[in-house]
């Protein structure tokens, strides 16, 4: 460029002059407005885009509880040392489904070639780039997916294990199973598994009729006992991954938001907590349906059927909100929901109340620790009211409580200067009275 000069016509005096000096400043800044992002890849905004990274603001309210503790699945954990003892028993896995599938014909490089085709598709499933080569991410997609697919059906009787392993010995590895298979960021696309449980499905699986789904679903039923009907009714959805796949499986059928046009309700706005809607004569009792997100208002009362909390339920519940922040596309039916628990709990006195109604089975801890989990559940989360699914419910609950006269005496009382002023108002109104009482007996009868 020589002594070539940009200028700015508006502000001549801001003139930058670019020399040979500046070549190599100019090429860095070139190559940065080239370069693709890779943090969050461009691609991430695309529905096809499900796996993602929970935003750092939820790990810190929420701890840990978006990353596996003892097995990782995917590429965004992949090769930590404190994951490295199941990552062992992956690859023995793999060699005991290749030596069962053996009979069919298939080896490992069958595995690969079922699986190549589908690589740039799983790439534009993860909102986060990584560092692996095309032969690695197929390799990984291929151990992680057989691993997840022998064990579900290992547990689903499917396939026999030995008794001695000590993946299914030791009771406590389950448990940890169970919570790291929905975390967020531990997460391969469900199009992978099916592909891998096709190519491997043998002859008297065939017969079984057993589909993935219904593996899936019987595995996580050693967490949430669900009913044969559930279990039968969602066993073929659709979803992006496991994660996904269950918390699909929880949303009534039918129920697809927005369940009301926005507007339609001139009073959506969040709801009061336990212990106020109780002054407003508003009831809690359990409902009867199978789904805890198929909460209900009639007649004043608000039937919410019992969910169990615990470990597995409260990361299942966080890791489902985080997945509906992060991907535009999904319902929000789990961060309603979640909202719905933050409005009525306040205290651990609303906790108490849930539990002794029967619409919450507490096995995660103190009261007061419920309501914190509740609270914080609620915190850095985006949550549109108008166009949820329990629109109608917020909107009927706030009418029904303020119309009622039991609320207004109940905000009265709790209302310090109106209570004064009014208390006031009626001491000097008394005092009218007497003195004009007082006066008149005294005309009549005179002393």
């Amino acid at each position: 460029m020589g002594n070539d000069f940009a200028e700015n016509e508006d502000h001549p005096d801001l003139a930058i002059q670019v020399g040979d000096e500046n070549e190599h400043l100019l090429e860095l800044m070139e190559k940065k407005i080239s370069a693709a992002p890779g943090i969050l890849r461009k691609s991430a905004g695309r529905s096809s885009c499900c796996i993602f990274r929970a935003p750092k603001s939820f790990n810190d309210i929420n701890g840990q509880q978006y990353q596996p503790q003892i097995v990782s699945i995917g590429p965004y954990h992949h090769g930590k040392p404190e994951l490295a003892m199941i990552e062992e028993h992956k690859w023995r896995f793999l060699g005991i489904l290749l030596k069962r599938t053996e009979d069919k014909g298939l080896k490992l490089k069958d595995y690969l070639k079922a699986v190549k085709p589908l690589v740039a598709e799983s790439r534009d499933c993860y909102a986060e780039g990584f560092q692996f080569s095309s032969d690695e991410f197929i390799q990984m997609l291929v151990l992680d997916g057989c691993f997840v697919i022998e064990l579900f059906r290992k547990f689903s009787g499917v396939v026999t294990f030995d008794r001695d392993d000590p993946l299914f010995s030791m009771s406590w590895v389950l448990s940890f199973f169970l919570r790291d298979l929905i975390r967020l960021e531990n997460q391969i696309p469900f199009f992978i598994l099916r592909r891998l449980f096709e190519i491997t499905k043998m002859p008297d699986e065939e017969d079984s009729g057993l589909s993935l789904g219904r593996l899936t679903l019987n595995f996580f039923n050693y967490a949430i006992q669900r009913p044969e009907s559930s279990l039968e009714l969602f066993s073929d959805i659709d979803g992006k991954h496991i994660l996904d796949f269950l918390r699909l499986s929880f949303i009534p059928v039918g129920d697809e938001e927005p369940r009301i046009k926005p507007g339609k309700f001139s009073d959506v706005r969040l709801i009061n907590c336990i212990s106020d809607l109780r002054w407003g004569g508003i009831r809690l009792k359990p409902g009867n349906e199978e789904s805890f997100l198929d909460v209900r208002f009639r007649g004043g009362v608000i039937e919410m059927p019992r969910i169990s909390l615990d470990d597995y339920m409260s990361s299942f519940l966080l890791n489902c909100v985080a997945y509906e922040q992060c991907h535009g596309n999904s319902s929000k039916h789990m961060t309603t929901y979640t909202t719905l628990l933050d409005c009525l709990i306040n205290t651990s006195k609303d906790v108490k109340h849930l539990c002794d109604w029967n619409i919450m089975e507490n096995y995660f801890g103190t009261e007061d620790e419920i309501a914190k989990f509740v609270n914080n559940m609620g915190k850095d989360v985006v949550f549109d009211i108008e166009s949820c699914y329990l629109s109608r419910l917020f909107s009927e609950v706030n009418q029904y409580y303020q119309e009622d006269w039991y609320v207004q005496f109940y905000v009265f009382l709790h209302t310090p200067w109106k209570f004064v002023s009014s208390l006031a108002a009626f001491v000097l109104l008394l005092l009218a009275v007497l003195q004009t009482l007082y006066t008149i007996l005294s005309y009549v009868h005179p002393k």
